[in-house]
């Protein structure tokens, strides 16, 4: 059996992507059959379940966060709705139940084992934070589920961690993890993506957060303890605010990421990763902040190779 390129998990039924938050906005407005009564909207987000089914995902992420900001007792209604979508038209592909609300992600992991087969698929649950571990982690002991360990500090600043801190931040989470009665390949840490497009430290002698996320799944994976979790990262959110050449751009980024260990990730999968190599010139941007280990001769490097391709594809 061949190692699978990427474990995706897909991103499309995401409310902060604007179609897809427009057709539930849609949904929300049409009131309690909105989910079973057929209309176009609800054709849509279904289609975006089976479209993500058809090319290849292996999680569908629900994440329904921007509906919870006023109310966030509708969040964790609606994460009930869109799990029973994902459950009817999902062809057994488990939901990633994804939210920053403890609360979404419980009825989430609760709705997906309502009335559900016994050998339903574990559904995986995003995320768990060092701040969160005696929240989440002890509903193991009622549903069985896989997990996103997110790998920033006690005080959020992911922008100051070192490669050692988030790996110490990986390790405190899996220790946890196997007290709690998971497996190590239930476990998915995420060292976040940062956007390429900012990401030069503003402090001499301090690598780029790439730098600094790539090494940390490299140390991860080199503990014979961890050999066997998985690594994940927000994929898409590499190319934020870059003027073009974003989907390459993401390949590039995989193509270079998985050398280091990564072996999961929140995709687009309609980009199907690994069927085609990436743009020797894109993996050369991308290189520019992986190797952007604080030396000024590194982050010269970066600056120049993010100046010229900027400049290469302005928008005119």
């Amino acid at each position: 059996m061949t190692e699978k390129y990427l474990i995706q998990i897909g991103e499309s039924v995401h409310a902060s992507i604007p179609k897809s938050g427009a057709a539930m906005k849609d949904l929300v407005a049409q009131g309690k059959n909105a989910y079973s009564e057929p209309s176009e909207p609800l054709d849509y987000l279904i289609s975006l379940i089976t479209d993500q089914v058809a090319n290849g995902a292996d999680y569908i992420a629900i994440n329904v966060d921007a509906f919870g900001e006023q109310d966030p007792q509708l969040a964790v209604d609606l994460m009930r709705e869109y799990v029973r979508l994902v459950k009817h038209h999902g062809s057994a592909v488990p939901a990633c139940i994804d939210s920053s609300d403890n609360n979404v992600l419980k009825a989430g992991l609760d709705e997906w084992y309502q009335g559900a087969p016994s050998d339903i698929a574990q559904p995986l649950v995003n995320s768990v934070k060092t701040t969160t571990i005696d929240e989440i982690l002890p509903l193991r002991q009622q549903h069985s589920f896989k997990v996103v360990g997110m790998l920033v500090d006690e005080e959020g600043a992911t922008d100051e961690a070192t490669a050692q801190t988030i790996y110490n931040i990986a390790r405190r989470i899996f220790d946890a993890a196997m007290k709690y009665g998971f497996q190590p390949d239930d476990i998915f840490f995420d060292t976040t993506t940062y956007p390429l497009a900012i990401d030069m430290p503003l402090t001499p002698d301090t690598p780029s957060f790439t730098y600094r996320a790539f090494q940390a799944i490299k140390m991860i994976k080199s503990d014979p303890d961890m050999k066997t979790v998985h690594c994940s990262l927000g994929i898409s959110n590499c190319v934020k605010d870059l003027p073009a050449r974003k989907i390459g751009i993401c390949r590039a980024y995989v193509e270079r990421a998985r050398e280091y260990g990564l072996d999961a990730g929140i995709v687009n999968v309609l980009h199907h990763y690994g069927e085609k190599p990436a743009d020797p010139e894109l993996l050369a941007l991308v290189d520019a902040f992986a190797l952007q280990d604080g030396s000024a001769e590194a982050g010269m490097t970066a600056m120049t190779v993010m100046g010229e391709f900027c400049r290469a594809n302005k928008k005119t």
